[in-house]
């Protein structure tokens, strides 16, 4: 059996109730929950919580909330292979035998169906452990600088002079999904050491940490939505 697990606890800080604060017309968790529902690989979809209104929520958009987190888990240390391995020990308690797991971000509005199944392909292919999304940096990180002193110095100067174009192409992680292996996610594996990726492009992934990150979000996917000829939030 294939489950998703949506971590989504109730004590955001920057964005107080961010997994529930509404996102061009819905809670911005109920995203993540459509695109796990539509996708079709799950028989489960799991929304691991430790928050009463989040559990309900997630409830009414679809998913399933069998279980509240504990506080062991659910502060702002908690790893996430710690909740899900309490997701997938909770399934395999309660007669649930599954062989792979899908962690998906409750602030990840961007995720598209057919991204879920691309990404169980992959695992499936690539042998790994994990599958993530990642995608590319919008400037060679071999050109980065730092500040000291009130001062810019290069990270790396020997690459000063070397163009960009024969720069080598750095990714980062999307923070949308992440598919694995059930027996790698119970057993705390780090997803970095055994991954496969699966690349998406830079205009639909954003981080939601700040309020700046969401109104960002929140332009693109108005562009998204236009280029689909969906009507706007006309705000």
């Amino acid at each position: 059996m294939r489950v998703a697990v949506i971590p989504a606890r109730g004590g955001s800080k920057r964005i107080p109730r961010k997994n529930i604060r509404p996102f061009r017309g819905k809670p911005i968790i109920a995203w993540s929950i459509e695109a796990a529902l539509k996708s079709g690989c799950f028989e489960r979809v799991l929304v691991s919580t430790d928050d009463a209104a989040i559990a309900e929520v997630a409830r009414e958009y679809g998913a399933e909330t069998p279980f509240l987190r504990p506080a062991s888990i659910a502060d702002d240390f908690a790893p996430t292979a710690a909740v899900v391995k309490h997701a997938l020990d909770w399934c395999a308690a309660n007669g649930v035998e599954t062989d792979h797991c899908c962690c998906i971000y409750a602030t990840a509005p961007f995720i598209e169906p057919e991204d879920l199944r691309a990404g169980l392909k992959t695992l499936i292919a690539g042998g790994t452990d994990y599958a993530m999304t990642v995608t590319a940096f919008p400037a060679p990180i071999q050109r980065a600088y730092r500040i000291r002193a009130g001062q810019l110095e290069m990270i790396n100067p020997g690459q000063y002079l070397v163009r960009s174009q024969d720069l080598e192409e750095a990714y980062h992680d999307a923070g949308q999904f992440y598919w694995g292996k059930s027996e790698a996610w119970r057993e705390e594996r780090a997803i970095f050491a055994s991954s496969t990726p699966i690349i998406l492009p830079q205009h639909r992934v954003q981080d939601i940490d700040t309020l700046e990150d969401w109104r960002r979000a929140e332009i693109m996917m108005d562009y998204i939505g236009l280029n689909r000829g969906e009507p706007q939030d006309e705000r």
